[in-house]
């Protein structure tokens, strides 16, 4: 089994940045992908982008251009730099990451963009 730990969050204004880390467990050189989702309580879970074990990289809409997804093989770690943040970015983001033992989460990091 894999765990997952998110760091990062926080508070910040609008047009500020933010780096969330996930840290894992044990060697991601072997995961299928892994991804960054975040959730608003009382609405859906929603796909922020996703990076492949190729190093393919997949952005929703609304971050390209503005949020950045990166991983590091030797520190275990996936990261999402995320710029030029607005309020409309505020949830929970949550790392996920696929491979041959199914799917795994992390518990969350909480970012909330102020106007």
């Amino acid at each position: 089994q894999v765990q997952l730990v998110e760091s990062g969050g926080g508070l910040v204004q609008a047009g500020g940045s933010l780096r969330l880390s996930c840290a894992a467990s044990r060697s991601i050189a072997s995961f299928d992908a892994m991804h960054w989702y975040r959730q608003v309580p009382g609405k859906q879970r929603e796909l922020v982008a996703s990076i492949s074990s190729g190093g393919s990289t997949n952005y929703r809409e609304s971050v390209k251009g503005r949020f950045t997804i990166s991983r590091d093989t030797v520190k275990n770690t996936m990261y999402l730099q995320m710029n030029s943040l607005k309020p409309e970015d505020t949830a929970v983001y949550l790392c996920n990451a696929q491979g041959y033992w199914g799917n795994t989460w992390g518990q969350g990091t909480q970012v909330t963009v102020s106007s």
